[in-house]
């Protein structure tokens, strides 16, 4: 896959490319590359500055070389200085054991001058010394912004590193929702391209992934369970895929969805 946050450390041919050596030479304030391909953190102080200006910039408008290489660099500057893509089913878990109370966890739909609004965000929380929160796309978000996954995973770990924001960064897939429509055409195409979305997701760093199958609940017939199966077969399907490609080490948070918004709320009867 092209669109990748990072690329391999061992790949010495793509990072003695042109373009990727002089953006190495415009961050070496700032950070390095070892001969073992290991990414080390120079100067803090460099790094929040013009260096990770000029990583974003690259991460989202370079060549593809140099794309790969900036999401590369960004990443692993994150996790130099604390930030990580992490997912939340552990705290969400802890909450609704009791062992954890008195907050909520805000989630964010950050879709447009992403880099902006994204620092924006991580300086409030760092100075309302705000733990968990979220930042979100919804696959049509992704589509009409032309932001893949990789780009807003790069963008938004600059944004924190930028900041001087620390701490496990939930980045979450906001309604990877199937197409009524579409579904209706071609349902195993649709099928298809949600997955797809979820692989390169999870790749990027989506450890949080909103299942939504709720465009196929119909109304039309009798009892809630014949109105739901559709939607709770086909989220079944995508939470076992979520489970299936999930990293190692890391259980990704999951949601779904009962019903679309509309005129009236959803019930706990629908739930079940």
């Amino acid at each position: 896959m092209a669109d990748t946050l990072s690329v391999r450390s061992e790949d010495r041919a793509l990072l003695d490319q042109a373009s990727v050596q002089s953006l190495l030479q415009a961050v070496g304030g700032a950070l390095r590359v070892t001969d073992g391909g290991e990414v080390e953190v120079v100067s803090e102080e460099a790094l929040r500055g013009e260096g990770i200006d000029r990583l974003v910039r690259a991460a989202v408008f370079g060549d593809e070389a140099e794309r790969n290489t900036a999401r590369w660099l960004i990443g692993e500057a994150g996790r130099r200085v604390g930030i990580a893509p992490a997912s939340i089913h552990d705290l969400y878990a802890a909450r609704g054991r009791g062992e954890v109370h008195g907050f909520t966890v805000p989630a964010m739909n950050i879709r447009a001058a992403s880099y902006d609004t994204g620092r924006a965000l991580f300086a409030a929380a760092r100075d309302l010394k705000v733990g968990a929160l979220i930042c979100e796309i919804a696959r049509s978000e992704i589509g009409y912004t032309d932001q893949r996954p990789a780009e807003y995973v790069a963008v938004l770990t600059a944004a924190a590193i930028r900041e001087g924001w620390s701490g496990p960064l939930f980045v979450q897939g906001d309604h990877f929702q199937l197409n009524a429509k579409k579904y209706k055409a071609d349902p195993d195409a649709e099928m298809r391209a949600v997955k797809d979305l979820i692989k390169e997701a999870l790749h990027a760093g989506f450890y949080n992934i909103d299942v939504d199958t709720s465009t196929l609940v119909d109304l039309s017939q009798d009892g809630l369970d014949a109105q739901q199966h559709t939607n709770y077969r086909l989220s079944a399907e995508l939470t076992a895929y979520v489970r299936h490609y999930q990293p190692e080490g890391v259980t990704v948070s999951i949601g779904g969805e009962i019903g679309e918004v509309g005129t009236e709320n959803s019930t706990p009867e629908e739930l079940r």
